[in-house]
C-alpha cells in the first residue's frame, strides 16, 4: 500500500474520533485510547488519505486493520485497484465485511476471528443483576457490599497516583512479566494513566477500602449508546470485589446508555469463562480478510 504511515500520536485525536463516529460499526481495537495506548505493544501506525484512516500492524504480525471513516461512501473497487491482492487485514468488523463483499463477491476470502470479538451486554442488565442468570454475581456482591467497609468514587487526576499503586501491586500478584500479554497491558495501562488528561472521553471509578484503592476501573464513551471497558482490576483479597466495581460503576454513570462493551477475550480461557458469565446479548464480530 503506498500510503505513508507515521506512529499514532495525540495530536491528532480530534479528527481520528470524528472519522470513528462516521463508520457503520465501531469495534473496541479502534477507539482512540486503544490504538494510542496499545500503539507501542503492536506497533502501530496510522496513514490518513481520502477521508480514511488506514492502520498498519508492525509487531508479533504484519498486517493491516481495517480502514476507519465513512465506509458507505467509498468507492471500494477504485481504492483497491492497485492494492497486493494478497494483503491481509485483521479485525475487520462484521458490517465493513458486508459492504467489502458487495463489492467483490468471491475475491473476498475471510474466516472469524473469535479471540477479537467484542463482548455486548445490556447496560440495566449489568446494572441491576436480576434473575437466576445473575444469582452467582449478585450474590457476590452482596458478600461485598455487607462484609467491608467501603467508598465508592469517580476516577479523576487524584485517583492516578494511588490507581497505579493498585496497578503495579496487581502485576506482582499476576506475576505480569512471566506474562507476555499482562507485561504489555500494564505498560498500556501506565500510558493511558500517565496521559489521562489528554485523552478525550475517559472516565472510571475506584473503590476505597482500608485506605488503599483495592478495585479501579477505566472506560470510555464510545457513542451515545455504548461505554466501552477498558481496563477493571481488583485486589484478590477482597471477595467480590470485580462485582462491584462492575456494578458499582455503571449504576454511578449519568449518561443514559443501552450497550456495555467489554472488549474481547483474546482466547485466553480463563477470560473467555469471566466474560461468558456476565450473559452477553450479543458479539460484535471480526474477521480476518483477503482479498484475491
Amino acid at each position: 500500500m503506498n500510503t505513508k504511515f507515521e506512529p499514532i500520536g495525540l495530536e491528532k485525536q480530534k479528527e481520528y474520533l470524528e472519522l470513528l463516529s462516521q463508520c457503520s460499526q465501531s469495534a473496541s481495537d479502534y477507539s482512540f485510547a486503544n490504538l494510542w495506548g496499545w500503539g507501542e505493544e503492536y506497533g502501530l501506525h496510522w496513514a490518513w488519505q481520502d477521508g480514511l484512516v488506514w492502520i498498519k500492524q508492525t509487531k508479533s504480525a504484519h498486517t493491516y486493520w481495517a480502514p476507519v471513516g465513512n465506509w458507505a461512501m467509498v468507492d471500494w473497487k477504485a481504492k483497491f485497484k492497485n492494492i497486493d491482492r494478497q494483503t491481509v487485514f485483521t479485525r475487520v468488523p462484521e458490517k465493513l465485511l458486508e459492504i467489502w463483499q458487495s463489492n467483490f463477491g468471491d475475491q473476498i476470502k475471510f474466516e472469524e476471528e473469535r479471540n477479537n470479538w467484542d463482548y455486548i451486554y445490556d447496560f440495566k442488565e449489568l446494572t441491576a443483576l436480576k434473575g437466576n442468570r445473575f444469582h452467582k454475581k449478585k450474590n457476590l456482591l452482596n458478600q461485598f457490599l455487607n462484609k467491608y467497609e467501603y467508598e465508592y468514587v469517580a476516577f479523576g487526576p487524584q485517583i492516578i497516583e494511588p490507581a497505579m499503586a493498585m496497578q503495579a501491586d496487581w502485576c506482582d500478584w499476576r506475576d505480569c512479566e512471566s506474562s507476555d500479554v499482562l507485561a504489555a497491558e500494564n505498560r498500556a495501562v501506565f500510558k493511558v494513566f500517565m496521559n489521562w488528561d489528554k485523552l478525550i472521553g475517559l472516565s472510571g471509578g475506584a473503590i476505597l477500602a482500608d485506605e488503599m484503592i483495592v478495585a479501579y476501573t477505566v472506560a470510555e464513551k464510545f457513542n451515545n449508546e455504548t461505554v466501552l471497558i477498558h481496563y477493571e482490576k481488583g485486589c484478590p483479597d477482597y471477595k467480590g470485589v470485580y462485582q462491584a466495581i462492575n456494578q458499582m460503576f455503571l449504576a454511578h454513570l449519568t449518561d443514559d446508555y443501552k450497550w456495555v462493551n467489554r472488549e474481547q477475550d483474546l482466547g485466553e480461557e480463563g477470560l473467555r469463562k469471566a466474560k461468558l458469565s456476565y450473559n452477553p446479548v450479543d458479539f460484535l464480530r471480526k474477521y480476518r480478510v483477503t482479498l484475491h
